[in-house]
């Protein structure tokens, strides 16, 4: 009987073949074990739930991750795939003696069949992160962020070792701090409503710009504003940079425009690496509108350039240097002084006749008949203006592309759980995924996969078809003939093993 229009049909193997659509996942498993990730999670998390280990339960959702599954429930798909459970079985017992392997299986009440946790198995491993005696400290109308328990710090403590590995391998001297909070929608009951109106939670992240990696973050709710505690982050960010690095910059956009986060870089506080510079978006306030009409001469405005296709083409935007000392540090003796730019951007003339004045969702000034989009800058650096502001607006390119990484290539945008401890794990767990893959691009497969989306890697590089078979006690990895695919693996396993020894 015809199954559909065209002439082929669809029916289920009768027997176990070994395939796998996963072929290129294995390499991922290579890395993680060569970065000493299974100790690791061992040492920091150490849960000690009956059954799973924190290692074997982590990796899991790590690999989940990186396949492409976005809910808890896609576990499911995994163990579906019988080659690559295949491997992780053999990868278990790889090196046990006979008497490891009677240990681990003592571990079970009942006999075990499964290669990885089941969806039910997963969710109780993550109840484990949500302390309720959080949840009734909380205020009804006030930012609240729970204190994380030892478990979410362990997992903060695994993502610290990864950027040290990375470090180890590919040093850097400075470290430029890019702070940033995305919104993540959420249908969850509990979740709380963000400043764009809708249902969400709002992570705070810092990302290192030179590791393009994410160094912390911080799992919030949706009511939870950006700049909230930030200096207090930024502390909790410089003491998890490896060794090796002598230098910290900062950007972040207004949010992180408080004078107690400037204060703390300008003079130095940090007892690691003193002075830290930084280059902050900052309010544009009436103040800040007056000293720019008054101190600033159209001769002192300077066009800001674009390259494009190798040519340097003028923008509608152009910037100046402005004297500004703000009220809330104007009568204190002992502040600081900043540079503060002023970056404006012709809108046109606006103003219709009959019509009332129009109202818009950014600062705005009018200059002659001119109205201008205005926008502020305050640093602590002495780099020419329009250098600094391209440094500073980096920031927005790289961090929000990988804000949507996070929630579109990665399962950061599906979150489990109405419990916020849950939802707190299964984000640093999609972190550890996002980090273990910017490993795989940069240390591994290098030149232009550094720079790839997950899209093109899965295509090319995970979802891989290829059967397992297993011979003189070997497990063999067998490709489609002439696949391109098989000589990547075998590049990326020897540069893989040439980072051994495992860190510790």
């Amino acid at each position: 009987m015809a199954q559909g229009i065209l002439g082929f049909k669809y029916e289920e193997e009768k027997h176990e073949t070994g395939m796998t659509g996963l072929a290129g996942l294995p390499v991922y498993l290579d890395l993680m074990h060569a970065m000493g990730l299974p100790e690791q999670i061992g040492r920091h998390l150490q849960v000690k739930q009956r059954g799973w280990t924190d290692a074997q339960m982590v990796l899991s959702l790590m690999l989940l991750n990186i396949a492409g599954g976005d809910c808890v429930e896609d576990l499911a798909k995994v163990q579906k795939d019988e080659g690559f459970c295949r491997i992780l079985r053999r990868v278990e017992q790889q090196g046990m003696k006979r008497r490891e392997r009677r240990e681990v299986e003592r571990r079970w009440r009942k006999e075990r069949w499964r290669s990885v946790p089941s969806p039910s198995a997963a969710f109780r491993y993550l109840s484990v992160f949500h302390d309720e005696d959080q949840e009734g400290k909380r205020k009804e109308g006030k930012a609240f962020i729970p204190v994380p328990n030892e478990h979410l710090r362990g997992l903060a403590k695994v993502n610290q070792g990864m950027a040290a590995f990375m470090q180890k391998r590919d040093p850097k001297k400075i470290a430029t701090l890019d702070q940033d909070a995305t919104l993540v929608a959420t249908a969850k009951r509990d979740a709380l409503f963000g400043y764009k109106g809708f249902k969400s939670y709002q992570p705070l992240n810092t990302w290192w710009a030179e590791q393009q990696m994410v160094l912390h973050t911080e799992f919030r709710d949706g009511n939870v504003p950006a700049g909230y505690e930030q200096l207090r982050v930024l502390k909790e960010s410089l003491s998890l940079l490896p060794e090796g690095v002598d230098q910290v910059r900062l950007r972040s956009d207004t949010a992180g425009y408080q004078h107690s986060l400037l204060r703390y870089c300008e003079q130095g506080e940090d007892q690691r690496f003193g002075r830290i510079e930084f280059a902050v978006g900052a309010d544009v306030t009436p103040e800040f509108k007056k000293a720019v009409l008054t101190e600033v001469g159209e001769k002192d405005w300077q066009p800001i350039y674009r390259e494009f296709d190798g040519k340097r083409i003028q923008t509608n935007q152009e910037w100046a240097e402005v004297c500004f000392v703000p009220n809330a540090i104007a009568h204190s003796k002992n502040a600081p002084a900043y540079r503060y730019l002023v970056i404006r951007e012709a809108m046109g003339s606006m103003d219709l006749p009959g019509m009332p004045q129009q109202e818009f969702p950014f600062q705005t000034l009018q200059m002659d008949l001119q109205h201008y989009k205005l926008f502020g800058l305050v640093t602590n650096m002495d780099w020419d203006g329009a250098s600094l502001i391209h440094w500073h607006r980096e920031r927005c390119g790289k961090s929000e592309e990988a804000h949507s990484v996070m929630k579109g290539d990665f399962a950061g945008g599906q979150l489990p759980s109405g419990d916020f401890g849950e939802n707190a794990a299964w984000w640093w767990i999609m972190i550890l995924a996002m980090n273990l893959n910017t490993i795989m691009k940069r240390l591994v497969l290098r030149g232009s996969w550094a720079s790839r989306r997950m899209k093109a890697i899965r295509f090319s590089f995970i979802n891989i078809p290829g059967r397992i078979v297993e011979r003189s006690r070997e497990l063999i990895v067998r490709l489609v003939k002439g696949h391109p695919a098989l000589e990547l693996y075998l590049e990326a396993r020897r540069r893989i093993m040439a980072m051994t020894p495992v860190y510790g």
